[in-house]
């Protein structure tokens, strides 16, 4: 078969697209014939190379596709040739005490497909049976790629940690992102009053589309002070903030009083100053996120199969073209996800 893969760390040139040996399918596997991936930051992070993980090289990327059943192992009880799926891509060992006590994106031995262990960028894909969802009739392959990673993320972050209630004031940084838009729209859903930050008109009006009741560029201002005069001094409930260092002191300057922020992430880097006067003056709560639990993915992925939630895809590529696909990502190009098609399913 035909794989995205490289074989060391580095920037876009590592990327090929080449041959690459069939899977194998373990008992509790289902064989996937994969009609379309879809790229997330977690696989431009992973080129790169991230600190304590070392994988097996050649490495294939990739956290999110969907495809068709073309063969199960002999233990597989919920699918069978011919079903329509898509991949959940977190793996959990089912035994530990958060399992146990169903947190399993809490498992003390969680990993990523694409980021720990082999993704499933290629034509073909060997996936645990417990890391598969159906995707019903009617769903398109790109909206079924895409979906799964980036909604699960924003819908346990909003939903589950955040705990978002009608009437809350609710920011998203970076809306023009996978789990930013996926994080706007499900915070309107919740009944929230939603802003959202971009660097463009452009992206702003997609954020609006999403259900953004207020919008801020943040290349032409500040957001922290956009809050404040938007919010007449009081800040928002509820910061989404998958950035990092770059917007964490005006993140905190955007709460009010016993606000959370919620990050998944850290898009600027890993270490960022925490003004401690006001965590315990404002009581403000830091609250971390990972993935989702199987749980939330069931709860949140019908109401993209439904059309309540959209997906916006802002480009579709052959997989021949994955560098392409990595620099749009590393470059903020346009709004949503990029979908990357094996070259033998891509009809341009």
């Amino acid at each position: 078969m035909y794989a995205v893969q490289f074989s060391e760390h580095g920037d876009v040139s590592v990327l090929d697209y080449d041959e690459f040996d069939d899977p194998t399918v373990g008992s509790d596997e289902v064989l996937v014939d994969v009609k379309a991936g879809a790229l997330n930051h977690l696989d431009v992070w992973t080129r790169r190379g991230l600190p304590g993980i070392d994988l097996e090289m050649p490495h294939i990327p990739g956290s999110d596709a969907a495809g068709v059943v073309s063969a199960v192992g002999e233990d597989v009880t919920r699918f069978e040739e011919g079903d329509r799926v898509a991949v959940a891509a977190g793996r959990y060992c089912g035994k530990c005490e958060f399992c146990r006590d169903g947190e399993e994106s809490m498992c003390v031995n969680y990993h990523i497909m694409g980021e720990h262990v082999r993704g499933v960028h290629a034509e073909r894909a060997a996936v645990p049976e417990e890391n598969l969802v159906p995707v019903p009739e009617g769903v398109d392959w790109h909206t079924a790629a895409s979906a799964s990673l980036v909604f699960q993320t924003a819908w346990r972050m909003l939903i589950t940690r955040a705990d978002v209630q009608p009437g809350e004031k609710v920011l998203v940084l970076g809306a023009s992102g996978g789990v930013g838009h996926a994080a706007v729209q499900i915070a309107d859903y919740a009944g929230a009053e939603v802003y959202a930050t971009a660097s463009s008109e452009e992206k702003l009006d997609h954020a609006r589309e999403c259900g953004a009741d207020h919008l801020i560029d943040y290349e032409e201002t500040s957001f922290a002070d956009e809050i404040r005069d938007l919010t007449g001094g009081r800040g928002v409930d509820v910061i989404v903030d998958h950035v990092g260092p770059a917007t964490w002191e005006d993140s905190q300057k955007s709460l009010a009083k016993g606000g959370r922020i919620v990050t998944c992430g850290a898009t600027t880097g890993p270490v960022a100053e925490t003004n401690l006067n006001r965590v315990f003056w404002n009581q403000q709560q830091i609250l971390g996120s990972t993935m989702a639990t199987p749980g939330e993915i069931d709860d949140v992925l019908p109401l993209v199969w439904d059309g309540t939630f959209e997906v916006h895809v802002r480009e579709v590529l052959p997989m021949s073209e994955i560098r392409r696909a990595h620099s749009m990502l590393e470059e903020r190009e346009g709004f949503g996800k990029v979908v990357v098609v094996p070259d033998s399913e891509y009809d341009g």
